[in-house]
Protein backbone atom coordinates (compact mmCIF):
# COMPACT_ATOMS: atom_id res chain seq x y z
CA UNK A 1 0.00 0.00 0.00
CA UNK A 2 1.28 3.05 -0.89
CA UNK A 3 0.11 6.24 0.36
CA UNK A 4 0.60 9.55 -1.19
CA UNK A 5 -0.43 13.58 -1.40
CA UNK A 6 -2.62 13.60 -4.89
CA UNK A 7 -1.14 16.03 -7.40
CA UNK A 8 -4.37 17.35 -9.10
CA UNK A 9 -2.70 17.88 -12.16
CA UNK A 10 -1.63 14.01 -12.38
CA UNK A 11 -4.58 12.22 -14.48
CA UNK A 12 -4.11 9.13 -12.65
CA UNK A 13 -4.55 11.10 -9.51
CA UNK A 14 -7.50 12.83 -10.95
CA UNK A 15 -9.28 9.21 -12.14
CA UNK A 16 -8.69 7.66 -8.54
CA UNK A 17 -9.89 10.27 -6.53
CA UNK A 18 -12.88 10.06 -8.52
CA UNK A 19 -13.39 6.05 -8.47
CA UNK A 20 -12.72 6.25 -4.91
CA UNK A 21 -15.26 9.25 -4.28
CA UNK A 22 -17.70 7.90 -6.58
CA UNK A 23 -17.99 4.16 -5.01
CA UNK A 24 -18.14 6.22 -1.63
CA UNK A 25 -20.92 8.15 -2.58
CA UNK A 26 -22.68 4.91 -4.24
CA UNK A 27 -22.06 3.40 -0.51
CA UNK A 28 -24.81 3.81 2.80
CA UNK A 29 -22.86 5.69 4.56
CA UNK A 30 -22.19 7.87 1.78
CA UNK A 31 -25.60 8.54 0.60
CA UNK A 32 -26.33 5.30 -1.46
CA UNK A 33 -25.82 7.74 -4.71
CA UNK A 34 -22.94 7.93 -7.28
CA UNK A 35 -21.90 11.19 -8.28
CA UNK A 36 -23.58 13.33 -10.72
CA UNK A 37 -22.36 13.60 -14.07
CA UNK A 38 -21.63 17.39 -13.28
CA UNK A 39 -19.34 16.29 -10.58
CA UNK A 40 -17.47 13.82 -12.46
CA UNK A 41 -16.97 16.74 -15.13
CA UNK A 42 -15.44 19.00 -12.99
CA UNK A 43 -14.41 17.98 -9.76
CA UNK A 44 -11.09 17.65 -9.97
CA UNK A 45 -10.47 21.19 -11.93
CA UNK A 46 -12.33 22.78 -8.81
CA UNK A 47 -10.39 21.57 -6.54
CA UNK A 48 -7.22 22.27 -8.01
CA UNK A 49 -8.32 25.87 -7.79
CA UNK A 50 -8.58 25.80 -4.32
CA UNK A 51 -5.17 25.46 -2.54
CA UNK A 52 -6.60 25.21 0.83
CA UNK A 53 -7.68 21.37 -0.08
CA UNK A 54 -5.92 18.62 0.76
CA UNK A 55 -5.55 14.86 -1.13
CA UNK A 56 -4.55 11.90 0.17
CA UNK A 57 -4.88 8.67 -2.04
CA UNK A 58 -3.76 5.26 -1.48
CA UNK A 59 -2.86 2.54 -3.96
CA UNK A 60 -1.96 -0.99 -4.33
CA UNK A 61 -0.41 -0.73 -7.03
CA UNK A 62 -2.05 1.26 -9.60
CA UNK A 63 -5.29 1.26 -8.32
CA UNK A 64 -6.89 3.81 -5.79
CA UNK A 65 -8.65 2.16 -2.63
CA UNK A 66 -8.91 4.98 -0.31
CA UNK A 67 -8.66 8.85 -0.46
CA UNK A 68 -8.80 11.72 2.64
CA UNK A 69 -10.04 15.01 1.18
CA UNK A 70 -9.15 17.81 3.85
CA UNK A 71 -9.87 21.44 3.69
CA UNK A 72 -7.92 23.77 5.74
CA UNK A 73 -9.63 25.96 8.05
CA UNK A 74 -8.60 28.43 10.76
CA UNK A 75 -9.17 28.46 14.73
CA UNK A 76 -9.83 32.01 15.91
CA UNK A 77 -8.91 30.97 19.38
CA UNK A 78 -5.74 29.16 18.74
CA UNK A 79 -4.99 31.30 16.13
CA UNK A 80 -4.03 28.44 13.57
CA UNK A 81 -4.51 26.87 11.00
CA UNK A 82 -6.70 23.36 11.27
CA UNK A 83 -7.35 20.40 9.09
CA UNK A 84 -10.78 19.05 8.28
CA UNK A 85 -11.15 15.56 6.99
CA UNK A 86 -14.00 16.19 5.11
CA UNK A 87 -14.20 12.65 2.98
CA UNK A 88 -12.38 9.65 4.28
CA UNK A 89 -13.02 6.43 1.86
CA UNK A 90 -11.74 3.05 1.49
CA UNK A 91 -13.18 0.85 -1.49
CA UNK A 92 -15.08 -1.96 -0.32
CA UNK A 93 -12.89 -4.13 -1.65
CA UNK A 94 -10.09 -3.18 0.93
CA UNK A 95 -11.46 -2.21 4.29
CA UNK A 96 -10.51 -3.47 7.33
CA UNK A 97 -6.83 -3.83 6.23
CA UNK A 98 -5.92 -0.82 8.41
CA UNK A 99 -6.09 1.76 5.17
CA UNK A 100 -8.17 4.71 6.68
CA UNK A 101 -5.78 4.48 9.91
CA UNK A 102 -2.46 4.80 7.47
CA UNK A 103 -4.70 7.62 5.56
CA UNK A 104 -5.58 9.58 9.32
CA UNK A 105 -1.40 9.29 10.23
CA UNK A 106 -0.59 11.08 6.56
CA UNK A 107 -3.00 13.65 7.42
CA UNK A 108 -1.51 14.17 11.17
CA UNK A 109 1.62 14.06 10.08
CA UNK A 110 0.49 16.98 6.70
CA UNK A 111 -1.23 18.98 10.09
CA UNK A 112 1.44 18.85 12.08
CA UNK A 113 4.33 19.92 9.25
CA UNK A 114 1.76 22.66 8.34
CA UNK A 115 0.77 24.16 12.14
CA UNK A 116 -2.05 23.14 12.02
CA UNK A 117 -3.98 22.89 16.14
CA UNK A 118 -6.17 20.22 15.19
CA UNK A 119 -7.54 17.80 12.71
CA UNK A 120 -11.60 17.99 12.52
CA UNK A 121 -13.88 15.67 10.74
CA UNK A 122 -17.73 14.53 10.92
CA UNK A 123 -19.32 11.34 11.35
CA UNK A 124 -22.90 9.90 11.24
CA UNK A 125 -24.16 8.29 14.41
CA UNK A 126 -24.24 5.00 12.79
CA UNK A 127 -21.32 4.50 11.06
CA UNK A 128 -19.83 2.22 14.53
CA UNK A 129 -16.84 1.27 12.44
CA UNK A 130 -15.49 4.47 11.60
CA UNK A 131 -16.58 6.20 14.83
CA UNK A 132 -14.53 2.70 16.31
CA UNK A 133 -11.51 3.82 14.50
CA UNK A 134 -11.98 7.66 15.09
CA UNK A 135 -11.93 7.18 18.58
CA UNK A 136 -8.74 4.45 18.36
CA UNK A 137 -6.60 7.68 16.76
CA UNK A 138 -7.81 10.22 19.55
CA UNK A 139 -10.45 11.87 17.92
CA UNK A 140 -13.73 12.67 20.66
CA UNK A 141 -16.53 14.88 20.81
CA UNK A 142 -15.77 18.59 20.71
CA UNK A 143 -16.70 20.79 23.84
CA UNK A 144 -15.69 23.67 25.29
CA UNK A 145 -17.45 23.39 28.45
CA UNK A 146 -19.10 20.02 29.64
CA UNK A 147 -22.57 22.14 30.97
CA UNK A 148 -22.84 23.73 27.54
CA UNK A 149 -22.81 20.47 25.72
CA UNK A 150 -20.76 18.76 22.98
CA UNK A 151 -20.66 20.42 19.47
CA UNK A 152 -23.00 19.46 16.98
CA UNK A 153 -22.27 19.48 13.04
CA UNK A 154 -24.97 21.36 11.23
CA UNK A 155 -25.85 21.77 7.89
CA UNK A 156 -27.89 24.28 5.45
CA UNK A 157 -28.49 23.49 1.70
CA UNK A 158 -28.42 26.20 -0.38
CA UNK A 159 -30.15 25.51 -3.90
Amino acid sequence: MRIVKADLSNPRHGVAVLEVLDAYAADPMGGNHPLSAFTRSHLIDALRQRPTIHVFLAFDGEQGVALANCIEGFSTFACRPLLNIHDLAVVASHRGRGIARQLIAAVEQHARASDCCKITLEVLEGNAVARKLYAACGFAGYELDPAAGKAMFLQRILD
